[in-house]
C-alpha cells in the first residue's frame, strides 16, 4: 500500500474501525502523514494543532489496533502505551515540586521539597514507559501473519 492510498484508506473508508487487520505499509504511511500533518499544524497555529491532533487521534488508535491485531495480539494493547502516559502526566501535575519564583531579583518562594519521592516514581514511571514504548514498536514492525488469525484474513496489500 503507498502512501496516499495509506492516508485515504484510514481516514476516510477505516476511519473508526478497530476490527479487521492493517498491514505494516498502511499503518506506518499513516503514521508518517500524522506526524508531518502534525509537525506543520504546531508551526502554524497552536489551535490548529490541537484540532488536527483530535482529529486524528481515533484514526490513529484504530490503526494501531488493527496493525497489532494482524500481528496476532488483541488490538486493545495500544492502548497501554496511552494510559501510561496519561498516568505519567497525572503523576506530573501532582508530584513535581514547585519551582522558585524570581521577583526584582529576590526569591519570592522556596521550592516545595516534600515530594522528592514522587520525582522517584516519576522515574520509575519513565523507565517503564520507554521499555513498553520499545515493546511496542517491536511489536508494530513485526510482518503480518500469512494466514487468517482471530481477526480476519490477512490485509489485502
Amino acid at each position: 500500500m503507498d502512501f496516499q492510498t495509506s492516508v485515504k484508506t484510514c481516514l476516510t473508508q477505516k476511519y473508526a474501525r478497530f476490527s479487521g487487520r492493517a498491514s505494516r505499509s498502511e499503518y506506518w504511511w499513516f503514521v508518517l502523514a500524522a506526524v508531518i500533518a502534525l509537525v506543520l499544524a504546531s508551526l502554524l497555529a497552536p489551535i490548529l494543532y490541537l484540532i488536527v491532533f483530535l482529529g486524528l487521534i481515533v484514526p490513529l488508535a484504530a490503526a494501531g489496533y488493527r496493525r497489532l491485531q494482524d500481528t496476532g495480539r488483541p488490538g486493545w494493547y495500544i492502548f497501554i502505551p496511552v494510559g501510561l502516559g496519561l498516568l505519567g502526566m497525572l503523576l506530573n501535575m501532582f508530584l513535581m515540586p514547585t519551582m522558585p519564583t524570581m521577583v526584582d531579583g529576590q526569591m519570592t518562594e522556596m521550592p516545595d521539597m516534600s515530594n522528592m519521592g514522587g520525582m522517584g516514581l516519576l522515574a520509575i514511571l519513565s523507565i517503564v514507559q520507554l521499555v513498553v514504548s520499545l515493546v511496542f514498536l517491536w511489536w508494530l514492525t513485526r510482518p503480518s501473519q500469512p494466514e487468517a488469525n482471530a481477526y480476519g484474513p490477512p490485509p489485502v496489500v
